[in-house]
């Protein structure tokens, strides 16, 4: 079974769980998440692999991380990950990729990313839940920031946060690969 494959089979059986735990029906999901009733359905039946964007909304409608998302394990108080479990969410033909590196759900869903961002390509992402914290560290490139329409430059070797709860991008307009870390932080659902 190949990597995709793993991915796109955690995704079904972990969202149907998570769905039934917090007693949503896919109507009330779907409202929930602006994610449609039949690509719930379509993802639960691992039927389709979807976007980023499109995981990222079930994952906030449900209150849980995207790491919990994608592969929901109990585990001890240390939980290391080997680097080849870290999950690749996305990448382009050109180098550009996000890996999703750690999570964890203790006091709301925290995340921890690497990325890089070839020159001329980036990421948008719509409003994350409201509280929503983001740190990102640039070690190489220039990244440019786009939070609520506001570009804002941050250079390697230097870091940035802000609340996501606002349509946001990170995109490279430079010459060079930009190479950053990102930390999420989720509020806990009420």
């Amino acid at each position: 079974m190949s990597d995709l494959d793993q991915l796109t089979q955690s995704l079904a059986r972990n969202l149907k769980r998570w769905r039934g735990e917090r007693g949503y029906t896919l109507d009330a999901l779907a409202a929930r998440s602006g994610v449609s009733r039949g690509m719930i359905i379509q993802i639960e039946q691992a039927r389709t692999n979807p976007s980023v964007g499109t995981t990222v909304k079930l994952a906030d409608a449900l209150g849980i991380s995207i790491t919990t998302l994608l592969d929901y394990e109990q585990g001890p108080q240390v939980r290391v990950v080997p680097a080849e479990q870290a999950v690749r969410m996305w990448s382009t033909d050109a180098g550009s990729r996000a890996i999703l590196l750690v999570g964890t759900e203790k006091r709301g869903p925290l995340e921890l990313w690497s990325w890089r961002l070839m020159p001329g390509e980036g990421s948008s992402s719509d409003a994350h839940p409201p509280g929503t914290v983001e740190m990102l560290q640039v070690t190489a490139g220039v990244l440019t920031l786009d939070v609520d329409g506001e570009a804002h430059s941050v250079p390697a070797g230097s870091s940035a946060t802000f609340e996501s709860g606002v349509p946001h991008a990170y995109r490279n307009e430079g010459t060079e690969p930009v190479e950053m870390t990102l930390a999420v932080s989720v509020p806990p659902p009420h």
